[in-house]
């Protein structure tokens, strides 16, 4: 049996290999514009294609809860909050640069240039 990790970096690692690290998203939009519908649909292919299963993505709508959007300092909209695994990010914009989301989220951006 192997041993137990010793540290965080090493217990951080070992999630991340197992590929069940759990994220926790959060979308501030301003209401049905396109700019927001386009975030929404977006980031929730996004979530659907490289996070399936092991995310949680809440979309505030900053008009219908606009202290939650002072809460977490949201100065434009479109913004997702990356709030889990560490450490926090936020990316500005309608979600469509799917690589630079990606990147932003710390994962892998495709490969695939034809893209």
């Amino acid at each position: 049996m192997n041993a137990p990790p010793k540290t965080t970096p090493e217990f951080e690692q070992i999630i991340k290999e197992s590929g069940k690290e759990k994220f926790v998203l959060s979308l501030y939009i301003t209401g049905t514009t396109p700019r927001s519908r386009n975030a929404v649909a977006n980031i929730r292919k996004l979530c659907d294609e490289h996070l399936k299963n092991r995310h949680e993505l809440e979309v505030v709508d900053i008009y219908q809860q606009p202290s939650l959007a002072r809460g977490e300092q949201i100065v434009a909209a479109p913004t997702l909050i990356k709030k889990l695994p560490l450490t926090m990010r936020k990316v500005v914009g309608d979600m469509s640069d799917t690589d630079r989301v990606l990147v932003s989220l710390g994962l892998e951006p495709s490969r695939n240039p034809g893209r």
